[in-house]
C-alpha cells in the first residue's frame, strides 16, 4: 500500500500554513532543543490530542500516550518500560514543572475493562495492560448505576490511581513533595469539549475554562 494521501495532503496544508507561520520557532527549537514545562501523560485515542485540546504550540508540551492514560507503579524489574522511560526523560532531562494525567470520557480502554471483553489476540496486551486499573475499580462501586456512569466514575478514578502511581517513583517523589513538580488530573468529555480537572481538596473533577 502507498503512504497514505491522508497525511501527504494533512502535510501539505501544514507546510503551506502553520509551518511558514512559525518556521522561526521551529527552527529555533532545532537549534536549543526542547524544553517544555509541562508533560502530559494522555490517552492514544485519536479523538484526545493533548496538543489540539490545549492548543498548544509546537515544543510547549512533553506527550506520552497510552492505552487508557495510565501510569504504572514505579517497577525497576529491567523490563522496558515506555511510560517510566518517559517520565525519566522529562523529569530528570527536560525538567517539566507539572505533570497532566489526562483521561477522556468514552475511553475503549476502561470499557473493554468494565464489560470485560474477550482478548484481541493470544497475548492478550491490552487486558494485561488494563489490570492496571485494579486498583483504581476497587474504588468505585457499581451497584446500581447505569453502565454509562460507571465508564465515567472509572475513567475518573482511573486518573487519581495514575497520579497516585506517580509517588511510587522515588526521586519524582521528592520533586513533588519539595514543590519542585506539581501533578494534575484532567477529564476531557469528548462529546461535549468540556475540561475537567481534579480538585484535591474534594476530589471531585470540576469544569475550567470558558464553556
Amino acid at each position: 500500500m502507498p503512504f497514505p494521501q491522508k497525511l501527504i495532503d494533512g502535510y501539505n496544508a501544514f507546510a503551506g500554513g502553520r509551518l511558514q507561520r512559525e518556521q522561526d520557532r521551529y527552527r529555533e527549537l532545532a537549534e536549543r532543543g526542547q524544553s517544555p514545562e509541562i508533560m502530559v501523560i494522555g490517552c492514544c485515542d485519536s479523538r484526545v490530542s493533548p496538543e489540539v485540546i490545549f492548543d498548544a504550540r509546537p515544543g510547549e508540551l512533553f506527550v506520552v500516550r497510552n492505552v487508557a492514560n495510565i501510569v504504572p507503579p514505579f517497577a525497576p524489574d529491567g523490563r522496558a518500560h515506555g511510560v517510566s522511560a518517559a517520565l525519566e526523560f522529562g523529569v530528570g532531562a527536560l525538567h517539566v514543572r507539572h505533570i497532566v494525567v489526562l483521561g477522556h470520557a468514552h475511553c475503549g480502554g476502561v470499557r473493554a475493562f468494565a464489560e470485560e471483553h474477550a482478548p484481541l489476540s493470544p497475548g492478550d496486551f491490552i487486558g494485561n495492560w488494563m489490570k492496571l486499573m485494579a486498583p483504581a475499580a476497587d474504588k468505585v462501586a457499581r451497584g446500581s448505576l447505569a453502565p454509562a456512569d460507571y465508564q465515567a466514575r472509572l475513567e475518573q478514578a482511573n486518573i487519581v490511581n495514575s497520579l497516585a502511581n506517580l509517588m511510587t517513583f522515588p526521586q519524582l517523589a521528592k520533586l513533588i513533595d519539595n514543590g519542585s513538580i506539581a501533578t494534575h488530573g484532567a477529564y476531557f468529555g469528548v462529546a461535549t469539549g468540556d475540561l475537567l480537572v481534579l480538585d484535591r481538596a474534594s476530589g471531585d473533577f470540576k469544569p475550567v475554562g470558558q464553556r
